[in-house]
Protein backbone atom coordinates (compact mmCIF):
# COMPACT_ATOMS: atom_id res chain seq x y z
CA UNK A 1 0.00 0.00 0.00
CA UNK A 2 1.63 3.35 -0.95
CA UNK A 3 2.67 5.55 1.46
CA UNK A 4 0.44 8.76 1.92
CA UNK A 5 2.32 12.10 1.12
CA UNK A 6 3.23 14.30 3.74
CA UNK A 7 1.21 17.34 2.23
CA UNK A 8 -1.70 14.99 2.63
CA UNK A 9 -1.47 14.45 6.39
CA UNK A 10 -3.67 16.46 8.45
CA UNK A 11 -1.26 17.93 10.06
CA UNK A 12 0.26 19.18 6.88
CA UNK A 13 -3.20 20.19 5.43
CA UNK A 14 -3.94 22.30 8.77
CA UNK A 15 -0.95 24.08 8.21
CA UNK A 16 -1.57 25.04 4.78
CA UNK A 17 -4.65 26.01 5.30
CA UNK A 18 -3.51 28.51 8.24
CA UNK A 19 -0.86 29.92 5.80
CA UNK A 20 -3.63 30.88 3.23
CA UNK A 21 -5.79 31.62 5.96
CA UNK A 22 -3.80 34.17 8.28
CA UNK A 23 -2.97 36.84 5.61
CA UNK A 24 -6.81 36.52 3.96
CA UNK A 25 -8.09 37.11 7.49
CA UNK A 26 -5.67 40.23 8.05
CA UNK A 27 -6.77 42.06 5.16
CA UNK A 28 -10.27 41.27 5.26
CA UNK A 29 -10.00 42.66 8.63
CA UNK A 30 -8.91 46.16 7.29
CA UNK A 31 -13.16 46.86 6.63
CA UNK A 32 -13.33 46.83 10.63
CA UNK A 33 -10.64 49.94 11.48
CA UNK A 34 -10.91 53.18 9.94
CA UNK A 35 -7.59 53.44 9.14
CA UNK A 36 -4.04 53.09 10.13
CA UNK A 37 -4.26 57.02 11.64
CA UNK A 38 -5.78 58.89 14.40
CA UNK A 39 -6.99 61.24 11.12
CA UNK A 40 -9.04 58.12 9.30
CA UNK A 41 -10.92 57.62 12.86
CA UNK A 42 -11.89 61.33 13.44
CA UNK A 43 -12.49 61.48 10.06
CA UNK A 44 -15.52 58.64 10.55
CA UNK A 45 -16.43 60.10 13.43
CA UNK A 46 -17.00 63.25 12.02
CA UNK A 47 -19.38 61.74 9.35
CA UNK A 48 -21.21 60.04 11.87
CA UNK A 49 -22.10 63.52 13.78
CA UNK A 50 -23.51 64.53 10.54
CA UNK A 51 -26.04 62.05 10.68
CA UNK A 52 -26.30 62.65 14.56
CA UNK A 53 -24.50 59.33 15.47
CA UNK A 54 -21.75 59.37 18.48
CA UNK A 55 -18.89 57.57 18.49
CA UNK A 56 -16.36 56.07 20.64
CA UNK A 57 -12.21 56.41 19.27
CA UNK A 58 -10.47 53.22 20.34
CA UNK A 59 -6.51 52.41 19.10
CA UNK A 60 -6.29 48.79 18.10
CA UNK A 61 -2.35 48.55 18.90
CA UNK A 62 0.53 45.74 17.27
CA UNK A 63 2.06 43.18 19.73
CA UNK A 64 5.11 45.19 19.40
CA UNK A 65 4.34 48.51 20.59
CA UNK A 66 5.26 49.34 23.87
CA UNK A 67 2.77 50.62 26.91
CA UNK A 68 4.38 53.75 26.70
CA UNK A 69 4.18 54.06 22.96
CA UNK A 70 -0.08 52.74 23.63
CA UNK A 71 -0.31 55.32 26.08
CA UNK A 72 1.08 57.84 24.26
CA UNK A 73 -1.50 56.99 21.25
CA UNK A 74 -4.38 57.10 23.80
CA UNK A 75 -2.93 60.86 24.74
CA UNK A 76 -2.89 61.96 21.42
CA UNK A 77 -6.78 60.73 21.12
CA UNK A 78 -7.69 62.61 23.55
CA UNK A 79 -5.95 65.59 22.47
CA UNK A 80 -7.86 65.75 19.52
CA UNK A 81 -11.30 65.03 21.04
CA UNK A 82 -10.47 68.47 23.66
CA UNK A 83 -10.47 70.38 20.57
CA UNK A 84 -13.20 69.06 18.55
CA UNK A 85 -17.09 69.54 18.41
CA UNK A 86 -17.92 65.72 18.93
CA UNK A 87 -20.11 63.30 21.01
CA UNK A 88 -17.28 61.36 21.43
CA UNK A 89 -15.02 59.25 24.17
CA UNK A 90 -11.78 57.46 24.47
CA UNK A 91 -11.94 53.39 24.44
CA UNK A 92 -8.60 52.32 26.15
CA UNK A 93 -7.21 48.45 27.03
CA UNK A 94 -5.32 48.23 29.86
CA UNK A 95 -3.46 44.93 29.07
CA UNK A 96 -1.35 46.97 26.43
CA UNK A 97 -0.96 49.89 28.69
CA UNK A 98 1.18 47.14 31.11
CA UNK A 99 -1.62 47.37 34.14
CA UNK A 100 0.55 50.70 34.37
CA UNK A 101 -1.18 52.88 37.44
CA UNK A 102 1.56 56.06 36.23
CA UNK A 103 -0.28 55.72 32.44
CA UNK A 104 -3.41 54.86 33.16
CA UNK A 105 -3.65 58.03 35.58
CA UNK A 106 -1.76 59.80 32.79
CA UNK A 107 -4.72 59.04 30.76
CA UNK A 108 -7.04 60.05 32.73
CA UNK A 109 -5.53 63.10 34.13
CA UNK A 110 -5.70 64.33 29.92
CA UNK A 111 -9.52 63.35 29.94
CA UNK A 112 -10.50 65.00 32.94
CA UNK A 113 -8.01 68.22 31.23
CA UNK A 114 -10.53 67.91 28.14
CA UNK A 115 -13.42 66.96 29.29
CA UNK A 116 -13.63 63.59 27.79
CA UNK A 117 -14.73 60.72 29.31
CA UNK A 118 -12.81 57.15 29.36
CA UNK A 119 -13.95 53.49 28.66
CA UNK A 120 -11.82 50.62 29.78
CA UNK A 121 -12.46 47.64 27.42
CA UNK A 122 -13.15 44.45 28.01
CA UNK A 123 -10.35 41.49 27.51
CA UNK A 124 -9.63 38.35 29.18
CA UNK A 125 -11.25 37.38 32.43
CA UNK A 126 -7.99 37.57 34.16
CA UNK A 127 -7.67 41.11 32.75
CA UNK A 128 -10.30 42.24 35.09
CA UNK A 129 -9.53 42.76 38.67
CA UNK A 130 -6.08 44.91 38.05
CA UNK A 131 -8.28 46.63 35.48
CA UNK A 132 -10.58 47.70 38.21
CA UNK A 133 -7.71 48.75 40.22
CA UNK A 134 -6.89 50.95 37.51
CA UNK A 135 -10.57 52.52 37.56
CA UNK A 136 -10.73 52.47 41.28
CA UNK A 137 -7.51 54.73 41.35
CA UNK A 138 -8.80 56.70 38.14
CA UNK A 139 -11.73 57.50 40.13
CA UNK A 140 -10.30 59.74 42.43
CA UNK A 141 -8.81 62.14 39.58
CA UNK A 142 -11.79 61.80 37.30
CA UNK A 143 -15.80 60.90 37.35
CA UNK A 144 -16.28 60.09 33.68
CA UNK A 145 -14.86 56.69 33.56
CA UNK A 146 -16.44 53.20 32.24
CA UNK A 147 -15.89 49.66 31.25
CA UNK A 148 -17.52 47.09 29.76
CA UNK A 149 -19.02 43.64 31.22
CA UNK A 150 -19.50 40.60 28.95
CA UNK A 151 -22.75 38.74 28.84
CA UNK A 152 -20.63 35.34 28.74
CA UNK A 153 -18.34 35.33 32.12
CA UNK A 154 -20.76 34.48 35.63
CA UNK A 155 -18.29 36.97 37.21
CA UNK A 156 -20.27 39.84 34.99
CA UNK A 157 -23.24 39.77 37.95
CA UNK A 158 -21.07 40.40 40.57
CA UNK A 159 -18.96 43.00 38.68
CA UNK A 160 -22.45 44.55 37.79
CA UNK A 161 -22.84 45.76 41.33
CA UNK A 162 -19.78 46.53 41.65
CA UNK A 163 -19.60 48.88 38.76
CA UNK A 164 -23.38 50.66 40.34
CA UNK A 165 -21.11 50.70 43.72
CA UNK A 166 -17.99 52.66 41.93
CA UNK A 167 -20.52 55.06 39.46
CA UNK A 168 -19.19 53.88 36.57
CA UNK A 169 -20.96 53.96 32.95
CA UNK A 170 -21.09 50.23 31.41
CA UNK A 171 -21.10 48.85 28.21
CA UNK A 172 -22.75 45.46 28.09
CA UNK A 173 -21.65 43.05 25.65
CA UNK A 174 -22.13 39.22 24.92
CA UNK A 175 -18.35 38.75 25.37
CA UNK A 176 -15.51 37.92 23.08
CA UNK A 177 -12.78 36.55 24.94
CA UNK A 178 -13.89 32.79 27.03
CA UNK A 179 -13.61 31.81 30.13
CA UNK A 180 -10.00 29.05 30.97
CA UNK A 181 -11.77 28.08 33.84
CA UNK A 182 -15.12 27.88 31.92
CA UNK A 183 -16.94 30.07 34.68
CA UNK A 184 -19.57 30.73 31.80
CA UNK A 185 -22.96 31.12 30.33
CA UNK A 186 -24.99 31.15 27.35
CA UNK A 187 -23.86 34.53 25.84
CA UNK A 188 -27.14 36.31 24.97
CA UNK A 189 -29.03 34.97 28.50
CA UNK A 190 -26.37 36.10 30.37
CA UNK A 191 -26.08 39.67 28.57
CA UNK A 192 -29.65 39.84 29.78
CA UNK A 193 -28.98 38.73 33.41
CA UNK A 194 -26.31 42.01 33.67
CA UNK A 195 -28.42 44.56 32.22
CA UNK A 196 -31.05 43.22 34.34
CA UNK A 197 -28.19 43.60 37.44
CA UNK A 198 -28.13 47.38 36.29
CA UNK A 199 -31.18 48.46 35.57
CA UNK A 200 -32.65 50.82 38.03
CA UNK A 201 -29.17 51.29 39.91
CA UNK A 202 -26.64 51.87 37.28
CA UNK A 203 -26.33 55.77 35.83
CA UNK A 204 -25.49 54.79 32.38
CA UNK A 205 -25.46 51.41 30.39
CA UNK A 206 -24.44 51.13 26.91
CA UNK A 207 -26.02 48.22 24.82
CA UNK A 208 -23.39 47.15 22.45
CA UNK A 209 -24.56 44.59 20.11
CA UNK A 210 -25.30 44.09 16.58
CA UNK A 211 -27.94 41.08 17.58
CA UNK A 212 -31.22 43.14 17.09
CA UNK A 213 -33.97 41.21 18.87
CA UNK A 214 -31.58 41.62 22.04
CA UNK A 215 -30.72 45.02 21.37
CA UNK A 216 -34.06 45.56 21.62
CA UNK A 217 -34.75 43.78 24.81
CA UNK A 218 -32.09 44.79 26.68
CA UNK A 219 -33.02 48.90 25.48
CA UNK A 220 -36.46 47.89 26.42
CA UNK A 221 -35.56 46.52 29.96
CA UNK A 222 -33.17 49.47 30.60
CA UNK A 223 -35.66 52.16 29.82
CA UNK A 224 -38.59 50.08 31.84
CA UNK A 225 -35.94 50.39 34.60
CA UNK A 226 -35.97 54.35 34.00
CA UNK A 227 -31.98 53.79 33.37
CA UNK A 228 -30.17 56.34 30.67
CA UNK A 229 -29.33 54.12 27.94
CA UNK A 230 -27.97 53.88 24.26
CA UNK A 231 -27.13 51.35 21.43
CA UNK A 232 -23.30 51.22 20.61
CA UNK A 233 -22.18 49.32 17.59
CA UNK A 234 -18.58 48.40 15.44
CA UNK A 235 -17.56 50.01 12.70
CA UNK A 236 -17.79 48.04 9.87
CA UNK A 237 -20.57 45.67 11.24
CA UNK A 238 -23.93 45.92 9.05
CA UNK A 239 -26.12 48.73 10.72
CA UNK A 240 -29.45 48.40 9.11
CA UNK A 241 -31.78 45.81 11.65
CA UNK A 242 -29.62 47.40 15.00
CA UNK A 243 -30.33 50.96 14.04
CA UNK A 244 -34.08 50.81 13.01
CA UNK A 245 -34.10 49.12 16.82
CA UNK A 246 -32.31 51.64 18.50
CA UNK A 247 -34.31 54.48 16.67
CA UNK A 248 -38.04 52.60 17.65
CA UNK A 249 -36.65 52.72 21.39
CA UNK A 250 -35.56 56.14 20.97
CA UNK A 251 -32.46 55.97 22.39
CA UNK A 252 -29.13 57.76 21.37
CA UNK A 253 -26.49 55.66 18.90
CA UNK A 254 -22.88 55.20 19.18
CA UNK A 255 -20.70 53.91 16.84
CA UNK A 256 -17.03 52.22 18.25
CA UNK A 257 -14.79 53.57 15.72
CA UNK A 258 -11.19 51.60 16.02
CA UNK A 259 -7.69 52.82 14.16
CA UNK A 260 -4.55 51.28 14.20
CA UNK A 261 -3.91 47.77 13.57
CA UNK A 262 -6.59 45.85 11.65
CA UNK A 263 -7.40 42.65 13.72
CA UNK A 264 -10.73 40.66 13.59
CA UNK A 265 -10.89 36.94 15.06
CA UNK A 266 -11.49 35.42 11.83
CA UNK A 267 -10.62 31.82 13.18
CA UNK A 268 -10.02 29.10 11.00
CA UNK A 269 -12.02 26.66 13.38
CA UNK A 270 -15.00 28.49 12.78
CA UNK A 271 -15.16 28.32 8.89
CA UNK A 272 -14.69 24.68 8.88
CA UNK A 273 -18.43 24.77 10.98
CA UNK A 274 -19.77 27.63 9.34
CA UNK A 275 -19.24 27.86 5.80
CA UNK A 276 -21.18 31.26 5.38
CA UNK A 277 -18.04 32.85 7.35
CA UNK A 278 -15.78 32.05 4.16
CA UNK A 279 -18.67 34.24 2.05
CA UNK A 280 -18.17 36.77 5.07
CA UNK A 281 -14.57 37.12 4.85
CA UNK A 282 -14.54 37.07 0.74
CA UNK A 283 -16.94 40.10 1.06
CA UNK A 284 -14.80 42.22 3.83
CA UNK A 285 -11.84 41.45 1.70
CA UNK A 286 -13.56 43.39 -0.97
CA UNK A 287 -14.47 46.12 1.71
CA UNK A 288 -10.71 46.36 3.46
CA UNK A 289 -9.36 47.52 0.10
CA UNK A 290 -8.82 50.73 0.73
Amino acid sequence: MPRASVASTPTAQNNMLRTLWSPLARRAARAYVAGPALGDAVDVCHGAARRGVGSTIGFWNRDDHSPEEVASAYLGVLDVLGRAALDCYLSVKALPLGFSRELSLAIVDRARQEGVRVHYDSLGPETVEPTFAMLEDGLARHRALGCTLPGRWRRSLRDAARTAELGLDVRVVKGQFPDEHRNETDPRSGFLDVVDRLAGRAGFVTVATHDAPLARMALERLLAAGTPCEAEFLFGFPLRRASRVARETRVGVRLYVPYGQAWLPYRLSHARHNPSLLWWVTRDLVRGRR
